[in-house]
């Protein structure tokens, strides 16, 4: 009864370190794919006022939207009217600049918002030679310092998050094969009991692998409910998700964790089996 419940410690105690570092494994997954959101949030409210000239048609309107609707750059777009226009200064600056000029001087525009990705100083400017190249736009106007500016500290900080990600997967792996480890080390005198009735070696590791395989998985599983339900608090308590809840980003989520537990179970627990194969029974009391 004692070795059962011993048994039983020692898997739990196993099963519960890994999924804790699963468990950070998986939140620096989280925190990749929220700074990515964010990232993406901020470059597309980044907006280019395409300035038509007073002489522009309906029809040159119509052409113009219909390349913005079919263009892969543009996320979403749209047609501000010079009586539009002209109202909303009002409303802005509580003047009619039409009152005391006898015309309203204020031009129609296209207001294009650019998907994430083409939010870069030379793609932008391709962007805007592009919108140039019809004779009925007059300008195109944007925060070109701005942009630089926002690549720049987006490049910059990606780097910095990389850097930090990196560090954690390290230790996180380190402490998943040292859990793993020490799971096969408690196991030595079986593995060199079954060496001397004649096992073969992929006889021993077998049913200890994937045993401690299914230690992972199960570790993964629990590391998994455990982002759920910070995730859920954090939804809860702020009123915000950390990341945007889409299929693409839970399968991502779930794929890295589960994928990470048994690649590096599976390893650790081969490696370890086969340190303790290679030695000698004389050997195993002073490891």
């Amino acid at each position: 009864m004692a070795k059962k419940h011993h048994f039983f410690n020692t898997y739990l105690t196993a099963t519960v370190s890994v999924s804790l570092v699963l468990l950070l494994i998986g939140m620096e997954c989280v925190l990749g794919l929220s700074a990515d959101n964010l990232f993406r949030q901020v470059k597309e409210n980044v907006n280019m006022s395409v300035v038509l000239k007073d002489e522009t048609t309906s029809e040159d309107s119509l052409r113009f939207a219909t390349l913005l609707d079919a263009a892969p750059f543009c996320r979403e777009f749209a047609y501000i009217s010079k009586e539009d226009a002209l109202k909303e200064h009002v409303e802005k600056l509580g003047e009619d600049p039409e009152a005391f000029l006898g015309y309203n001087p204020l031009q129609a525009s296209f207001e294009v918002k650019l998907n994430a990705p083409y939010i870069q100083v030379d793609s932008v400017a391709a962007i805007d030679s592009i919108f140039r190249v019809f004779p009925f736009v007059d300008k195109v106007v944007y925060q070109k310092d701005m942009i630089g500016l926002l690549d720049y500290q987006v490049n910059r900080l990606s780097i910095v998050l990389l850097a930090v990600a990196l560090i954690l997967l390290i230790v996180s792996l380190a402490l998943i094969i040292n859990t793993v480890r020490l799971h096969v080390y408690s196991k030595r005198f079986s593995i060199n009991t079954m060496q001397l009735v004649g096992a073969t070696p992929w006889i021993i590791k077998g049913p200890i692998v994937w045993k401690t395989v299914l230690l992972g998985i199960i570790a993964a599983l629990m590391a998994l409910a455990m982002i759920a339900g910070i995730l859920y608090a954090a939804h809860e308590h702020l009123g915000i998700w950390l990341i945007p809840m889409t299929w693409q980003n839970l399968a991502f989520l779930t794929g890295v964790v589960v994928v990470a537990a048994f690649v590096i179970t599976f390893f650790s627990s081969v490696f370890a089996v086969n340190k303790y194969i290679r030695m000698k029974t004389s050997d195993l009391y002073y490891v």
